[in-house]
Formats: structure tokens, C-alpha cells, sequence
């Protein structure tokens, strides 16, 4: 489990990983290795770009229980403070 995801600073999916990314308020992406590539790259892209880590997690699986939800995430974003 992700303790930097298991808190309240924390956004799940990609619409709105997308948005945290654009708005500055990203600190670490974290991508599900398992997702779907098309998904992922230009998220991964973005982060990239503005040079936000990011942190490959095994599954959605894996991923979504970090987040404290009970469904697969292919993405999320721990936000800054």
C-alpha cells in the first residue's frame, strides 16, 4: 500500500489526474502497469513535461486499494500542500 495515497491530498482517474497535472497541483503520478497504454502515455507525458515523478504501481488493483476505493485505478496524483 501507498501511504502518499492514503490520505485526503490525493486525486483517482484520469480526468482528473489530467487537471492536477495542468494546474501545478501534482507531486507524484502514479500509473498501474496493467492499464491500458493509450491511457497512460499521454498522462505520463504530461508529467514528464512538467517534471512530476512518476511511480509505476504492479495493478489497478493495487492501485485503487491505495486510494482507499474498491475498484481498479489506472492513475492517480498525490497533490501538494
Amino acid at each position: 500500500m501507498i501511504q502518499e495515497l492514503s490520505g485526503p491530498n490525493k486525486v483517482v482517474g484520469a480526468k482528473q489526474v489530467k487537471r492536477a497535472l495542468r494546474d501545478g497541483r501534482a507531486a507524484r503520478l502514479y500509473m498501474a502497469m496493467d492499464a491500458d497504454p493509450r491511457l497512460l502515455q499521454p498522462l505520463v507525458q504530461e508529467a514528464v513535461n512538467r517534471q512530476v515523478p512518476v511511480q509505476q504501481v504492479p495493478s489497478m488493483r493495487e492501485l485503487g486499494a491505495s486510494c482507499g476505493i474498491s475498484v481498479g485505478a489506472a492513475v492517480a496524483v498525490s497533490l501538494r500542500f
